[in-house]
């Protein structure tokens, strides 16, 4: 299983498609983000040509109103990578979403149940105070978890803290304490970075890109749906503020900018405690990277 791993916008599509086609194999994308068809610019789905290129899986397969978990994405992902399997020798996984990337790998985290009532709390802080107030009591009862979570993301604050509450232990403390059985395939993670100007360059041009793409009229499509779990990201909400008159059209491109800019970040931090990337420079020659693998997992 080739992994390609790296901070968004740093050029995984682009990669893995060429890794896919050297290989012979096909994708399976583990972006949470892109799973949802209403929401093609502003998450960057590959483009009609690269999806041509080579077979994807998990790519714009679901609607924002379904209800899907990572539990359900990993089930499903495993079924698929099975079936792959049974003709090919290697397959790509990529995708910039840490934890769908790790239940593919290692499998979920055991977590404790707690009260339910919790949850339907921090929910109504989130309606009626917004996302600040979990922000800071997620830093204050787990600073750990704090570093590498996506902190715009609502649902994943709610989640965290409904453990950190419940179980008057820090939600970190769960993380890696269970694992399912082994996978029966080979991990190969390859790790695609760059010095953090480029990063953040890159940032700025894929979400000029998008705006010129038509983001600002996808935005407004998906208003009325603001609320739904699936458009709780980087891209969407800041545009929705916009069309609260909370935000200049300016100042929520420069939010988006900025959110996507922190999100590259935590990013960073999780995958840079995996001692088992290789790391290549996001340019670096495609045969370098092909000759790596074929050392780990030589392929005829």
């Amino acid at each position: 299983m080739i992994c390609i791993v790296g901070p968004t916008a740093i050029g995984k599509t682009s990669i893995s498609i060429r890794l896919a086609k050297a290989f012979n194999t096909e994708i399976i994308s583990c972006d949470s983000r892109q799973f949802y068809r209403e929401m093609k610019i502003g998450t960057a789905v590959p483009s009609d040509d690269e999806l041509a290129q080579v077979k994807h899986h998990f790519i714009q397969h679901l609607s924002i109103f379904e209800n899907y978990s990572v539990g359900n994405y990993e089930k499903e992902a495993l079924n698929k990578i099975n079936e792959i399997f049974e003709t090919k020798n290697t397959l790509c996984l990529t995708g910039g979403s840490g934890l769908y990337q790790k239940a593919v790998l290692e499998g979920l985290d055991d977590f404790p149940v707690v009260d339910k009532s919790i949850r339907e709390k921090l929910k109504t802080t989130y309606k009626n105070e917004g996302i600040k107030p979990l922000q800071d009591q997620l830093e204050q009862l787990d600073p750990e978890y704090f570093k590498t979570v996506d902190i715009q993301n609502p649902h994943r604050l709610i989640r965290a803290l409904e453990i950190c509450i419940g179980t008057s232990k820090p939600f970190s403390l769960f993380i890696n304490t269970k694992k399912t059985s082994n996978r029966n395939f080979t991990p190969i993670k390859i790790g695609l970075t760059a010095d953090r100007a480029i990063v953040y360059e890159r940032i700025e041009q894929r979400v000029d890109k998008m705006f010129d793409s038509g983001l600002l009229k996808e935005a407004q499509s998906l208003y009325e749906y603001r609320n739904l779990n699936a458009l709780q990201t980087v891209g969407y909400k800041e545009l929705f503020d916009h069309f609260d008159g909370k935000l200049s059209l300016e100042e929520a491109k420069s939010e988006i900018k900025k959110n996507t800019r922190r999100y590259a970040k935590r990013q960073l931090t999780w995958y840079r405690k995996q001692n088992d990337i290789k790391w290549f420079e996001y340019d670096a020659n495609i045969d370098k990277i092909i000759d790596y693998i074929k050392t780990i997992l030589p392929v005829k």
